[in-house]
């Protein structure tokens, strides 16, 4: 089962997708993550993503798309959670075009739907409580910090939910909910 997990910048996609990892064997795939593991990978794909990188340029869609590719080349049990991509338009088409291509289907795309206002009281009030705890504090959960990457989110990637809803793939889960709620949400939505 391939699945998508939409939504703004503090979510809860990387906690939902950990519990999905854990709980049904899928494999999690962070373009983030991916670009890391390939610039010290020393493959070929790894020098275009170092190149690119140390050029201090935005790695293209092209070579994410080969990323992904290698991944699903790989195989995973319990399928994969693409998590940060898509983010555009062009590059839901072309994860589209590469699944297709493999044989394999996009199962669901997933929305954790969130009020911008709770959101952001939720992330600054989580980064005070980290603060007084002593705890480390991710340097953009800040109100303005959330303000800027909330509206990146809406400009870039909000398109995909009706891409996603025109092809009858989206289902949208009260991302605000406890964890476990949307955990449930998520497992029936799943089967």
């Amino acid at each position: 089962m391939n699945i998508i997990l939409l939504g703004p910048p503090g979510a809860g996609k990387g906690t939902q997708a950990k519990k999905l990892v854990d709980e049904r064997n899928m494999v999690q795939l962070s373009t983030g993550d991916m670009l890391r593991e390939a610039r010290t990978s020393g493959t070929e794909m790894g020098k275009k993503v170092a190149a690119v990188m140390d050029a201090g340029n935005l790695v293209t869609d092209e070579i994410v798309i080969g990323l992904i590719r290698e991944k699903l080349e790989q195989g995973a049990a319990g399928g994969f959670i693409f998590d940060g991509f898509p983010r555009t338009l062009a590059q839901a088409d072309a994860l589209g075009d590469l699944l297709a291509e493999m044989g394999q289907t996009l199962d669901a795309a997933i929305e954790l739907r969130v009020d911008d206002e709770v959101l952001v009281g939720r992330i600054v009030g989580r980064a005070a409580e980290a603060a007084a705890a002593g705890q480390p504090v991710r340097a953009d959960d800040n109100e303005d910090a959330l303000r800027v990457r909330l509206a990146a989110y809406y400009k870039q990637t909000s398109p995909l939910i009706g891409y996603y809803h025109a092809k009858g793939q989206l289902t949208s889960v009260d991302g605000l909910a406890s964890m476990q709620d949307v955990a449930a949400s998520i497992n029936k939505i799943l089967g």
